[in-house]
């Protein structure tokens, strides 16, 4: 039965430089593959860019990538931008978002269903604000607590990172990723894995010992009408002045050309900087929102 299934959030975190349509349709697939499992309700889908001490060569700031985002998820009912990852003053972990939304969706001390987890539930669909306008439709089934007055007999809401099939594959290179870090993703929140062009994530769990251990918790999910757009490429075309429509949306398109981004003075941001998960991870301790 639908009241069985497990309430699911699916947050991307990125660069989305500039957010592309492959971004978008990433929710899509993933939402309908969780929903044929018969065990998941996705309930909303979050894109959270990641902050300008990324140090990514031709990064443009977070700014801009926040305000494209947004211009792009007009037309969806269920996902959006989420800034707080962006406004850091440093690079975020994945991990860390992660927690913190998970901060915010089931509360610091909430121990039972009811009113105080309601709340909980409110507090993680307003930050940012338009998360409720979002997701208010899609827990409305929760609104009749207050007047029943009663337990949720429904299980509580789950948050499970989403990410292309590259995405696992960057947990081989070294110096990228804490292994406490990856052991924690695939454990305790679990990924949701699109196939992207010739990787093969199933690959990446076979040869990841961790991955493979979780395997339980990681959802893979096959892209048969392939797309393999990048942003890369996006922005290689936008430099040559070259066509990109149909590749991103016509309002991110115009607002590139409003603002004029993607040159290639833009492209050199950040030209022979490492990224800050190499330097930070390498020397400084992850301090957990759980302390």
């Amino acid at each position: 039965m639908a009241s069985c299934r497990v309430p699911l959030v699916l947050l991307a975190c990125g660069s989305f430089n500039p957010i592309t349509n492959q971004h978008m349709r990433l929710f899509e697939l993933a939402r309908d593959h969780m929903h044929s499992t018969g065990r998941f309700e996705v309930v909303g889908g979050i894109v959270s860019p990641v902050s300008d001490g990324y140090g990514k060569q031709g990064l443009v700031p977070a700014k801009h990538r926040i305000s494209m985002a947004k211009l792009a998820l007009q037309s969806s009912n269920w996902v959006t931008v989420d800034e707080w990852e962006s406004q850091q003053p440093d690079w975020t972990e994945t991990v860390v978002t992660m927690r913190y939304k998970t901060h915010l969706l089931y509360g610091l001390k909430t121990a039972t269903f009811g009113k105080s987890r309601l709340r909980s539930v409110n507090r993680f669909l307003e930050s940012p604000t338009t998360l409720k306008r979002k997701y208010s439709g899609k827990i409305s089934k929760y609104s009749s607590l207050k007047a029943q007055n009663t337990k949720l007999t429904r299980p509580f809401p789950q948050l499970k990172l989403l990410c292309g099939a590259d995405f696992l594959s960057s947990f081989k290179i070294p110096g990228l990723w804490l292994d406490d870090h990856v052991e924690e993703l695939v454990q305790r929140f679990g990924l949701v894995c699109v196939s992207r062009g010739s990787l093969q994530p199933e690959r990446a769990v076979h040869e990841s010992d961790t991955l493979f251990r979780h395997r339980r918790n990681v959802f893979l999910v096959r892209e048969w009408v392939r797309n393999e757009t990048s942003a890369t490429e996006i922005r290689r075309a936008l430099r040559r002045d070259q066509s990109v429509k149909y590749l991103i949306p016509d309002s991110v398109i115009e607002y590139i050309h409003q603002h004029e981004l993607y040159t290639e003075d833009s492209e050199r941001r950040n030209e022979g900087t490492a990224l800050r998960p190499l330097i930070k991870q390498a020397h400084q301790p992850i301090k957990s929102l759980d302390d």
